[in-house]
């Protein structure tokens, strides 16, 4: 669970550099469809440590669900990122994987809170 943590952590922190990047050096230099890919990446790479900071934090801890959407963020990011800057074409075969691992985890969730006695 602490790595989970600081893992979120890294998120935010490295997603929060990544766009003052983005938004004062990349957006001169990026092909517009490329820098939207960019901004897609960070926003989700930032959205994903907000929710896993606070779900390694509530009394609804999953570590299946916390482990599905830091490996889903990690793939669908940083495949964009190696698209982007690396022009390595067969990660874009990778994206979609992590987006459905993103929102495999958010589904599992639902079924979690479903499946509580309230």
């Amino acid at each position: 669970m602490k790595f989970l943590k600081i893992y979120a952590a890294f998120l935010g922190f490295s997603s929060v550099i990544l766009g003052a990047l983005g938004a004062h050096y990349l957006k001169k230099i990026l092909q517009e469809a490329h820098f939207q890919s960019f901004e897609t990446a960070v926003k989700y790479q930032m959205y994903m440590a907000l929710a896993l900071l606070w779900f390694t934090h509530s009394n609804t801890y999953s570590q299946n669900i916390a482990r599905l959407w830091a490996f889903g963020v990690t793939l669908f990011s940083g495949s964009i990122y190696g698209l982007i800057f690396l022009e390595w074409k067969f990660l874009g075969l990778i994206t979609p994987f992590g987006g459905f691992c993103i929102i495999l985890g958010w589904f599992l969730l639902i079924l979690k809170f479903l499946s509580k006695q309230s």
